[in-house]
């Protein structure tokens, strides 16, 4: 945690609210996004109880097991789920726009740019906390290799039919999670807890009433004793005011609600099946709509708060305008859906279990990159982040005093003029050490040539002096604007604002033993999920 980060915590519970830790807002948000609600089973959790999801915060969909150990029921749950995520998602695939993507010609070997569909937006999915994130990707796991009638004929426990896909596009909402900066799949006590800091822990941020009653507290209430209610506070009953829906459910109400609840719909279903004749059939097929009806109604007492609470905390982060840089990272989502999209289409096969050594490789690559290019440029985009990594030493601000120009010694002269910039802040330079400022969205390098201190001495201002190296464009003279003039204010930065990529990895053919060869061997095709015990009740 960072120091800055540290003093806003401290600010909050000396004032009773939460503190900002952002300007604008870091993450994209969807105009539609669908929003998932998921309750599990206790003690099961690949047994989902049921959910809220839907686009209109008005009108959700409610989806409910009344037996999660059915087997059936459970895959009637994700069918009806499907009914619902997969029109989603298909509504973002066809609306496409032209756009260039660099490739390696087979031929030359050369990088060349070619013209390609990207899809103009995707589709965006909100839980209410990070262990939603794990339950999508847990769903995804669960489904995707399940087989359907129309696949395998002699299936003994068929998936229906769109199942399966839904498990392939959770996966990959699932994996690009890991993805920092992605905005796809969002927690939103996540996206929260990123812009306003809350005077209790991390772990306690994930419980998304007791956060959102750090940010906006009721009328004439301190943000603890808010979050405190909504943690602890019950009814008459003993059952808690604000369900977390994490998607674990409360103790107090799987013993004295649910479990009844689900006991009598046992019962009327085992009667339902004993019935001799049409008449006692009608009876006791009443009482099993009534049993199903009552757990519909449990499962929507629990999703509810939580559903409005997710509303709640997007209308907070929609009053935060938008970091400059947001969009770019969107583009990425983007590519990764057209990319998906197109797999699917293209008959692919679904995910594998495990990746092989290059994937895996290339993905932690993928993902060490994303988070310097986040930290990056969420400081650029934002002062308050900026004013963090300037109390680190990793940055510095101040106002250029002089400017004395000088060029290169070289065949071609080049100008490298020499810029003294005053600053209060203490950045950790050391010799030659190469510093950036943003000019025109693009990073400008300058080196590190000295210092000396101003008239404050010790801990006072500090004189800097940096020879700007690029973009200066090619004549003997600098364009205009590219180099600071005396009086302006000026940030550097000692971080890069572009992460530099690695070295290329081999071919997956190409692995060594040591990473699961030997070259040359065929991969053996993922294999559908063995039958289980659970899969003969």
């Amino acid at each position: 945690m960072s120091l800055i980060a540290t003093l806003a915590r401290l600010e909050a519970v000396s004032t009773g609210r939460a503190q900002p830790a952002a300007t604008v807002r870091h993450r994209h948000l969807s105009a539609r996004p669908l929003v998932f609600v998921p309750l599990t089973t206790a003690g099961e959790a690949g047994a989902p109880l049921g959910a809220l999801v839907g686009t209109d915060r008005d009108a959700p969909k409610l989806l409910a097991v009344p037996q999660p150990r059915d087997r059936d029921l459970r895959f009637a749950f994700l069918s009806e789920l499907a009914d619902v995520v997969l029109p989603y998602v298909d509504g973002f695939a066809d609306a496409v726009e032209a756009a260039e993507r660099a490739e390696t010609d087979p031929e030359t070997g050369k990088r060349i740019k070619v013209e390609v569909e990207l899809c103009a937006d995707a589709p965006q999915l909100i839980v209410p906390s990070r262990a939603g994130i794990d339950l999508v990707r847990l769903l995804g796991r669960s489904m995707r290799f399940r087989r359907t009638a129309e696949q395998d004929p002699e299936a003994p426990f068929p998936a229906p039919p769109r199942v399966p896909l839904l498990g392939r596009w959770l996966t990959h909402f699932g994996e690009r999670a890991r993805v920092p900066g992605s905005s796809l799949l969002l927690a939103t006590t996540d996206v929260l807890s990123r812009h306003w800091a809350t005077g209790q822990s991390t772990l306690e941020d994930q419980h998304l009433g007791a956060l959102l009653a750090w940010i906006d507290p009721p009328e004439g209430r301190l943000g603890a004793e808010a979050a405190q209610e909504a943690e602890l506070a019950r009814d008459a009953d003993g059952q808690l005011l604000c369900p977390p829906a994490g998607p674990a459910t409360d103790p107090a109400f799987d013993n004295k609600l649910l479990a009844p609840a689900i006991e009598r719909y046992d019962r009327a279903r085992t009667a339902l099946a004993a019935a001799e004749d049409g008449l006692e059939a009608d009876d006791r097929l009443g009482a099993l709509t009534a049993a199903e009806r009552e757990i519909r109604a449990l499962v929507e007492s629990r999703t509810r708060p939580t559903w409005d609470a997710v509303w709640r905390g997007l209308d907070l982060l929609r009053e935060l305008p938008e970091g400059a840089r947001v969009e770019e990272r969107w583009t990425r989502d983007r590519w990764s859906f057209t990319s998906h999209r197109d797999r699917v289409l293209a008959g692919e096969p679904p995910q594998p279990r495990r990746d092989d050594a290059v994937t895996a490789a290339n993905k932690l690559a993928v993902r060490e990159r994303e988070q310097a290019r986040l930290e990056a440029q969420e400081a650029l985009d934002d002062p308050l982040v900026m004013a963090g990594r300037r109390l680190a030493g990793e940055a510095f601000a101040g106002e250029v005093v002089d400017v004395v120009m000088a060029y290169s010694d070289s065949k071609r002269p080049s100008p490298r003029p020499l810029v003294t910039v005053r600053t209060d802040d203490g950045p950790h330079l050391g010799e030659r050490a190469r510093v950036y400022r943003s000019l025109g969205g693009k990073p400008q390098a300058a080196e590190f040539v000295g210092r000396e201190d101003g008239p404050g001495g010790d801990g006072g201002e500090t004189l800097l002096v940096l020879r700007i190296l690029d973009k200066m464009g090619r004549g003997k003279e600098p364009e205009a604007g590219s180099v600071p003039e005396k009086g302006d204010r000026v940030c550097f930065t000692l971080f890069e604002h572009e992460p530099r990529g690695g070295a290329k990895l081999p071919d997956p053919e190409e692995t060594p033993w040591t990473h699961g060869g030997p070259p040359g061997e065929e991969a053996v095709p993922e294999a559908a999920d063995p039958v289980t015990e659970e899969d003969l009740l």
